[in-house]
């Protein structure tokens, strides 16, 4: 039968499992963990391919305890009891170590039927999960488990891995193998940090791979970045992923770092994601550009309506353009301070009545007019005059403050000038 080699190559041990060496490196709390073989639930978050389930198959050889093995994606109830009536037989006489992969697929009702048995130790749960376990887990799991996060790999940490799977396969097929220049290291810097994305990116190459004269089997450059074209992105739309890249945007634009923000505009772009970015911009214009450039946002909205009619790959020339006016605008966020505060106010209830001379003329009933008493500023000096615009429960409250940029504060000497 055939056997994957992302299978066949899974280390079986701890010292074989590359990178993760804040949690299994030499005094890592998770090794010490493993080795003392009192195993208690455990929770892997971390995106794919960084060695959860190869870490939990390892737990369950060293600590000789039945494994079961369900994936949330296909799992139900029937499959949770199949396992416990396992327990308390000959088969688990110390109970059982399950491995529960992808678990926020897992309602909280599959969650809870767990929660007996995960208490008095007959079920040792290992769950693991792509996502935030504290956004997808429930609270009676996490509150009986331990979270250890599991990091993407670096190049440097996926490459013993590849050089190994490279001389497995040559052993399967009886070859001698020449890789061309660099394509080790293109394999390891374009697989992303999913270690088993590399493997199979290598298993690929040698299904393409052409023997040479001397009998030797080459694979080249070429086919490399065939294989792994874009395979270096981790991106999900409706993941954890998706919002950490928005978010570093969002925040390279406010910490005016154009370098880094076009980073990450290039990332979602190459996931093909334009609706997004385009969204988050328009925001980060009011947000954080603000009145310091009032002008932004009318700048990234027409950048954004360009990249919108010319779609994908020319929309990447607008909104790189956008990115750069953000990152090297000057900031000010008076304007969201100031709507901030004012919708506190409002959810606190202070509100209080228009004032008299606010309201709409026509609200009267016919026949019991009243006096308004609105001043109309253009007819004073400086279109401007004193009156009271607040309810009288708010008179005298501040929300906006002017900034410290060149705008605002001319704004500020124009209308204190006037106002004196």
């Amino acid at each position: 039968m055939y056997r994957p080699l992302a299978d066949e190559i899974r280390p079986r041990s701890l010292d074989d499992v590359v990178g993760q060496e804040h949690i299994l490196g030499s005094g890592g709390l998770l090794r010490r963990i493993i080795r003392s073989g009192k195993i208690p639930n455990l929770i892997f978050y971390g995106p794919s391919g960084c060695g959860k389930t190869t870490v939990a198959n390892i737990i369950a050889a060293e600590t000789n305890r039945t494994l079961h093995k369900l994936n949330a994606t296909t799992a139900g109830i029937s499959d949770i009891r199949a396992v416990i009536n396992d327990l308390d037989t000959m088969m688990a006489p110390e109970g059982v170590l399950l491995y529960l992969d992808e678990i926020q697929y897992f309602n909280k009702k599959q969650q809870q039927s767990l929660l007996e048995f995960i208490e008095d130790g007959r079920i040792t749960l290992i769950a693991s999960t792509t996502e935030n376990p504290f956004f997808y887990v429930y609270n009676a799991i996490l509150s009986r488990s331990t979270v250890f996060e599991f990091k993407a790999l670096t190049a440097q940490s996926v490459r013993p891995a590849v050089e190994r799977a490279i001389a497995i396969m040559g052993e399967r097929l009886n070859v001698t193998v020449r890789p061309e220049e660099g394509v080790v290291s293109h394999i390891c810097a374009s697989c992303g940090g999913d270690v088993r994305k590399a493997i199979n990116a290598v298993e690929i190459l040698f299904s393409a791979a052409v023997a040479s004269d001397d009998g030797n089997l080459v694979l080249t450059l070429e086919d490399a970045g065939a294989v792994s074209q874009k395979s270096a992105m981790r991106y999900d739309r409706e993941g954890d992923d998706h919002f950490d890249i928005l978010s570093a945007l969002h925040k390279s634009c406010r910490g005016s770092d154009p370098d880094a923000a076009i980073h990450y505009l290039a990332r979602l772009l190459e996931a093909g994601d334009l609706i997004s970015p385009c969204r988050r911009l328009l925001c980060v214009a009011a947000e954080d550009v603000g009145l310091a450039y009032p002008q932004a946002i009318s700048i990234v909205k027409a950048c954004v309506d360009s990249a919108l009619q010319l779609g994908l790959p020319e929309a990447r020339l607008p909104l790189a353009e956008a990115v750069i006016l953000l990152c090297t605008a000057p900031k000010s966020n008076t304007a969201m301070l100031a709507i901030d505060k004012a919708s506190a106010d409002i959810r606190q209830g202070k509100s209080g009545n228009i004032p008299r001379e606010l309201q709409n003329v026509h609200a009267d009933s016919a026949g019991q007019e009243r006096e308004q008493g609105y001043l109309y500023p253009h007819d004073y000096p400086g279109r401007w005059v004193r009156q009271q615009y607040l309810p009288d429960e708010l008179r005298g409250v501040k929300y906006y403050e002017y900034g410290e940029n060149k705008t605002e504060q001319a704004a500020k000497a124009y209308w204190e000038g006037i106002k004196r």
